[in-house]
This record gives structure tokens, sequence and C-alpha cells, in this order.
């Protein structure tokens, strides 16, 4: 993207200019530093020390080896009690001769050391909601005497602890701004980057006492998860808890920076009430009502600011407010009051979702102003509005929940358009067009075409095609890169283009960043996909497509504008913090009053954490235990005679070029063999090796020439050292909208091995880069699959090579149809494989190919096969999104 401008909010500004690589800043906003009693301070003072605790206290630890062996158990072993204690009685077997002990004598005492752990030690608390309203006098419903406990931790008190987390610094926004490329078009990425954060300010700001103080919007997800079906649907409601000012990736990859700040109470009653219209206003009623009672201890602090330390140290005036809200469509419109099947974020009619018209926006004083003039059912009828719920955030101060829902990926385009929509109306398509048994033989088909996708990274293998019970988001997204291909040449082309059109549109939302061009191109794939998808009204499959959570595709535009990237506010957050906070504590209690062992477990693995962050902060977990406990013993050699140190391995400065581009490495260890340049050549069938080594030779030897000498095989030297053989090479690019490490940086292996676990030969394509002058659709780059990765030595050289045969672009377009580029393995003259040497750096990354079915069926074909068997293939710009990038 190069360098962007940023310009922070004006009323947040110290009134400073500075630039850097990354970024030209118009001002210098952050929030304004200050003392713990809130009086700015000079913004070039250092930060007071983290803790007043000297490096070598581990409280209430004795030490180190105490810490981590409490984390390991209980943290990422997560041991049962009974496990703990046999454990720690082998382990002191071992010491008794030594006259020593473990760290800890059994689980009580592990637990109890966990326990007065003063970090991270919010209470958990709880308060009872029951029904106020007239109860018949006979027969009263259960639910109308029940007594329904929620459990929370003070939400002012946990946000406090996420920015405090020094493991943050970096990786935090203290102001809203605004990203313009050097184009001047607007950039959004982190949350911080939208209109909405910005906005926020501007009425904050009103108030000038509030001006210097950093903006913190509470971002709130909930989400029902079943933990038990067998057991009786055992279904817990938890509330998490983030803020805006972190990161999406830090948000994304949960680095405490999502907390489980509740349990919600789940009102139970029998099937003769379920439909009972006072039942469902009792459990609106009750949902909101919880939620507004857990958020009083923020409400003082969103006009006046409150004093917080923040990750890098210092303390700052803070003013919170009420963000987003991550749930899915059944909980957004309980949320929002308003009625099944319409949108909780516009006013359009359920009949008539997409209607030719765009609709206005559903808002707080509207809504009011209609429950105010309408009747109760011409508020539920012609607005789809509950007018006896009030949504909780109208006890807050400028919270308005229909402008608040987020963009939901997961179950609004993954699950929701993807797969309860458009897969299931290409089965209903294919019944309906060709009867019962052929539709069901072309289903079989389309699962073989499914099964046999070559392998790779980062692809799940469908081995059965798309046949499974329950899906999962994870099914979903895996089956997204592969089925357009799998369904072409068994579907109308309106059908395919469809899906090409909706996968773009998936594809460009999932990006880590988007641009204004972004935007554009994303309205376009919206409306291909509006225009193509009516195939499925005129055949009859559908009869309408009024689907709410296919009708959010249309207001993405505007949350982003408002949010930031889509990516950072997604319910899968939430889903995945289900398994830490929720499904594993339920699996380690004892299934009786399971909650409450719960809020034990998550309270304990809080305060490990936090613990963990104090000793990093302090300096305290460098390396591992065994290298510290080594480093002690070694200390007193570590002094000259002369009393000068000598630094120690941790001390000393990192080689930068200890990780390269691109490294060799082998499948179950590195080598696979060393070989002769014959042997070789007759093991992959090249008679020609010896020639392409020479070649290859002759090119790398004049690679800077500008004139470089014809090569003539008469003349050069023939090869005859040793090569060395791999099994995989490693690649390394920046990915920061897949899953990536820091920095955005995603590491990927390239397999070319004769057994691949054991198995069939594997070899897998790649991207080759070729240069600018290379023509190529894809801006240079080359489509080749690799046959062997080997390495030599000539002269005082080394190389290290990987042996390609080249495929060739069919059309210099994409496919109208599917949106992707085909190919075609490349033949010389007498049809014989076009294979040559390339040196590994020119390789980017790997690449992969789907055969090009058309309309014949195909047999039962081992995914190993797959790239052997086909005359051409499409390059799957869908196997993941840095490859929608780049082809």
């Amino acid at each position: 993207m190069g360098h962007l401008l940023r310009t922070f909010h004006p009323h947040l500004t110290g009134g400073r200019f500075l630039r850097s690589s990354s970024y030209c800043y118009s001002f210098f906003v952050l929030g304004l530093k200050c003392d713990a009693n809130g009086a700015f301070i000079d913004q070039d003072a250092p930060p007071p020390p983290h803790t007043d605790a000297p490096p070598t206290d581990w409280t209430p630890y004795d030490n180190r080896v105490e810490f981590e062996t409490a984390e390991f158990l209980f943290t990422r072993n997560q041991m049962s009690a009974r496990q703990i204690d046999t454990l720690l009685d082998l382990w002191a077997a071992t010491l008794i001769k030594h006259n020593d002990a473990p760290p800890f004598a059994n689980h009580r005492d592990m637990y109890a050391t966990i326990d007065a752990t003063p970090l991270g030690d919010t209470p958990w608390k709880s308060f009872t909601l029951c029904y106020n309203g007239a109860k018949p006098e006979q027969d009263v419903p259960p639910w109308m005497d029940g007594q329904y406990d929620v459990w929370y931790r003070d939400p002012l008190e946990m946000t406090r602890g996420i920015l405090a987390n020094c493991d943050f610094d970096g990786g935090i926004e203290y102001s809203p701004y605004r990203d313009y490329t050097t184009e001047d078009k607007r950039y959004w990425k982190n949350f911080m980057s939208g209109d909405w954060a910005w906005n926020q300010a501007d009425v904050i700001a009103q108030n000038e006492e509030n001006h210097g103080s950093t903006f913190v919007p509470l971002i709130i997800g909930s989400d029902k998860t079943v933990v038990s079906v067998a057991t009786g649907q055992t279904e817990y409601h938890p509330l998490y808890l983030s803020i805006g000012n972190i990161h999406n990736s830090v948000r994304r990859a949960h680095c405490n920076g999502v907390v489980l700040i509740g349990f919600l109470a789940i009102p139970k009653s029998t099937k003769e009430h379920n439909d009972d219209i006072k039942y469902r206003n009792f459990r609106r009623q009750l949902f909101q009502r919880s939620l507004a009672k857990i958020f009083e201890s923020v409400k003082p602090f969103m006009e006046n600011f409150d004093v917080t330390r923040f990750p890098d140290g210092h303390y700052r005036r803070t003013v919170y407010g009420l963000g987003p809200y991550i749930a899915d469509y059944p909980e957004q419109i309980l949320l929002s009051g308003v009625v099944q099947n319409w949108c909780p974020r516009c006013l359009g009619n359920r009949k008539d979702l997409d209607g030719a018209q765009p609709c206005l926006h559903r808002r707080k004083a509207h809504t009011e102003l209609l429950v105010e003039q309408l009747t109760y059912k011409q508020a539920w009828e012609q607005y789809g509005i509950i007018a006896d719920l009030v949504p909780f955030t109208n006890d807050f101060p400028r919270a308005d929940i229909h402008e608040l829902l987020s963009p939901d990926i997961l179950h609004q385009i993954i699950k929701g358009t993807f797969k309860d929509h458009l897969v299931d109306w290409v089965g209903e398509y294919l019944l309906v067009t060709h009867g019962t048994r052929h539709a069901a033989e072309i289903m079989d088909d389309i699962d073989r075409r499914i099964a046999a996708v070559a392998p790779f990274a980062g692809l799940r293998r469908f081995p059965d095609g798309r046949g499974f019970r329950q899906w999962t988001g994870d099914d979903s997204k895996a089956l997204m890169k592969v089925y357009l291909a799998a369904i072409e040449g068994h579907v109308p082309q309106d059908v395919v283009r469809t899906f090409s059109a909706f996968l773009e549109f998936c594809y460009i939302v999932r990006r880590e960043a988007l641009t204004e061009d972004d935007l554009v191109k994303l309205q376009d794939a919206l409306d291909r996909f509006h225009q193509y998808r009516e195939i499925f009204k005129t055949t009859g499959v559908v009869s309408t497509f009024s689907l709410p959570r296919q009708h959010s595709l249309c207001h993405y535009i505007l949350l982003i504008r408002l949010f930031g990237a889509p990516n950072g506010l997604c319910s899968s957050i939430t889903e995945s913090k289900h398994i830490k906070a929720v499904k594993e504590p339920w699996r380690r209690s004892s299934r009786f009053n399971a909650l409450g062992q719960m809020l034990l477990t998550n309270q304990r693995l809080d305060k490990l954490a936090a613990a963990r962050v104090d000793f990093e902060a302090r300096g305290m977990l460098r390396g591992s235990c065994l290298s510290n406990a080594l480093g002690e013993l070694r200390r007193p050699l570590l002094i000259s005679p002369i009393g000068q140190n000598i630094p120690a391995d941790d001390d000393l400065e990192p080689d930068d070029d200890a990780e390269a581009n691109m490294a060799q490495e082998g499948h179950h260890g590195r080598l696979r063999c060393a070989r002769n340049v014959h042997a070789l050549s007759l093991e992959l069938d090249l008679p020609r090796l010896p020639f392409m080594i020479q070649e290859f030779i002759h090119d790398q030897h004049y690679s800077e020439d500008p004139n470089p000498p014809e090569f003539d095989p008469a003349t050069a030297q023939v090869f005859l050292g040793k090569l060395t053989l791999f099994n995989s090479a490693a690649a390394s690019f920046h990915a920061p909208s897949d899953l990536s490490g820091t920095g955005g940086m995603r590491r990927e292996h390239i397999r070319a091995t004769p057994s691949w676990r054991t198995g069939e030969p594997r070899h897998d394509c790649i991207f080759i880069n070729m240069g600018v002058d290379f023509d190529s659709p894809m801006n240079g780059l080359a489509v080749a699959r690799v046959l062997c990765f080997f390495s030599f030595n000539y002269r005082t050289s080394y190389y290290p090579c990987a042996i390609v045969h080249w495929y060739s672009y069919v059309h210099e377009e994409r496919d109208p149809d599917t949106g992707m580029y085909v190919v075609t393995p490349t033949t010389t003259g007498d049809d014989v494989p076009d294979v040559s040497i390339i040196h590994i750096d020119c390789i980017f990354r790997a690449a992969h190919l789907i055969p090009v079915y058309g309309p014949d069926f195909i047999p039962k074909i081992s995914p190993h096969n797959s790239y052997d068997m086909f005359n051409s293939y499409y390059v799957n710009r869908y196997a993941d999104h840095h490859a929608f990038e780049i082809a």
C-alpha cells in the first residue's frame, strides 16, 4: 500500500507533527498522558515503573519453576486434579533421595497458590431477576415463578485490565483517526480508522473537559453455545468484552484482548408455554435488563473521564462508550427489538428486503416516534417493531443499537448465504431440473470432484465430498475454496457466475484492510450477485430473495466505513472464545452445578495469564526454565578475571540473516538423500538432466550480464558432482488477511516427495516470479509444478534448485464464468513435457490448481493423481486470501 497519510481527531490532539516510514501524521494525537490523578504531564516524560516489585519476586510462587508448573498443568495441559496428584507423587519419589520436594504437595496446594495470585482478580458477582407481572390465579406457568441468576464480572475493571496489559503496547490506538492513500482515498483497517469512532469523539469533545482524553469503545459479544447434546442439551449464554482500540489482528488472536465477563440467564419453559406471548416478552426483557445491569458501572465514565493506565505504562484520561455488538441474526433481532424476518438495521419490508429502492436506516429516535404514534399491531406489521421492548442501549449515552450491530461474516456470509442458501439451492436446482435419480448421480459426481482436489497447505480434505452431517464454520470456509470448480459443467452459466460474484464479494470483505477502490469492487460484485442469482427464481428453486442474512450484504459498505475491516468484528471471534471460556471449563467440571466450577476455572486462567504478563514485563521469563537454571549455574564462569562481564547467550545480538525467504526443509528429516546426476535423471525420467544442469550453471554465471553469451552444451563443462535432494521447501510471504504470524508474515511448505505420509507421491504447484518484463496475466508470475528440490556445489557457489514442469495460460483473461485463470501443462514440439531447472529464489509461493472438469462425469480419483489426469486447470484464487490477491 505504500505510505499513508493519517489524520487524527482534532480535539484529541497534542498539536505536534510526526512522520514515520509508514505513515505521515497530520497531528500527534495520541491521548494525552497524565498522572494517576488525571493531571496532564510532560508528554515526553517516561512512564512510571510498571511495578515496585523486584525482578526476583515471583509472589505468590516461590520461583519460576513453580509458576510454569502451575501454568503448564492448569492452562496448557488442563490436567485433572487426580492426575496432578499422581504426577506430583511420581515427581516427589524422584526427589526424596535428594531431600527435595516438587513445587506443590498436591492439587489443592497448587490451586491455592493460583488463587493467591493478586493479579487478574476481578471477582464474579451475581444478581437475580424474576417475573414481576400479573400471574394467573391457577396453573401458574413455571417460568413466572422462576428465579434467574446472572453471573458477571465488573466490565469497568475488566476493561481497565485490558488497557493495562503491556502485551498490547504497539497494538493499540489512542485516538480515532483516518488514513488516506497517496491518491487521497480513504483506507480502512482497524476499528478506530472508521467513521463511527470519529463521530463519537465529536460528541465527546463537546465537553471541553474531555479534550485530550482517550476514547475507549466497548465491543460486546454474546452467543448461546451448547456444551452437551447427549446429556440434555446443556447450553450457556456467555457474554464477552473487548475494546475497539486494540488492532483487529490482536482481537482475532485472542491475546487476552477478548475476555469473558458474564453468563446470561436462559429461561426455560414447558412446550405448552413456549409460544406464549408473555413468556416471549419476558425472555426479551430479561435479556435487555441483564445487559443494562451488567454495564451500570461503566455509565458514569461515558460522559466524564476515568483515569486508566495503558499498555505503554502511562496514565490517560479515558471516556468509554458502548461500541459494536457482535451477534448472529437471532441475537441481533433480540437486541434491537425487531420482529423475526425483518432487518434490524434498516426499514426494508420483510417481504421485499432487497427492493429496488434503498431503505432508510433504523434510528432510536425514529423507532421511539413510531412506538408513540402507532398501535402495537401497526408497529409490528408495518415496521417490524416490538413496541413494548426497550433496548438496553437506551440507558446509555450516545448508544443506538440499530447502528451498533456489527457485520457478521461467519453467519451472514459463510454459513448463511453460502452454506444455507447457495449450496442448498444448487441441490434443489438439480432436483427440480433432473429429477431425484439423476440429481443424485450429479451430486455424487460433484462429491467425487471435491474429493479429487489436489492437497494444498491449509486446505481441508473432503474424502467423501460435502456429504457430512454437521457443518461448522470451518467446513463452510473450506468448501468455499473448491466448490465453484466442482459444480461448473453441471449447472447453468448463471449459477456459476452467481457463485463467482458471491466469492469475490466474500474475499474482498475478509481483507485485512480496504480502500475506496475496494468498496467499488465490492459493490460491483454485489450487483453481479443480485443479477445472476435470479436464475434460482426463474427455475422455481426459490420464490423470494427476501432473506435477512443475505440482505445484510447490502449493508457491508456502510459498515466498513463505520467500523473498519469487518474481520475484526466477526462472530467467529466469540465462537472460538467459547472453547477456552465455556467448553473446556465445562469438560473439566464434575457436571454437577457446573457453572460455579466454570467461573472458578476462568478466574484461575485469568490469574495465570495476568501473572505471565507481569513476569514478562519484568523480564523474568526470558529463555526456558532449563536454560535459566543452567545460566544460574554458569553465571560465576561468565565473569572475567578483571571483573568485566562477558555477555550470556541471551544477550548476544540476533543474527539478522538467520531467516531466509526460502529455506529447504525435508519431510521427516531435512535431507532425502544424496544422488548423482545420472541416478536422478533415471528416477525422474529426464535424460536431458545433465544438459539442463549445464544450462542452469551457465545462466547463473551470466545472470548479471546484460549481454550473456549463448549456451553451447558442446563447450560447457559437465557437472559430475553430488546432488542433495530435499522433500520440501518453505516459502515466507506477507499475507495479513490469512492466519499469519507477527507482522502478517506467513510460512508455508511446498512439497515434492516420492511418498507423502508413507503414501502416494506429492508434487505441489508453485508461482514463479519471472520479473516485470515477463508477459503474464498475473503481473510477472508463471505457474509450474515442482518435480524435485535439490542443491549442489559448483566451484565456490552453492545452488539451491527446483526442477519444474511449466504450465502456460490458456487465455490472457480470467474465465468469464468462474473468474479464475486457466492453465495447461506445457510441452515442447515433440510432446515432451517442458521441464527446466530454476533457482529456488524465483519461487514466490505455492499455487493450487483445480481441474477443469467440464460436463462429463469422472471416476473416483486420488487427490495425488489430480495433476496428472486432466488437460487444463483453474488457478484457484480462492485457496486463501493471498492467492485471491495475486491470482
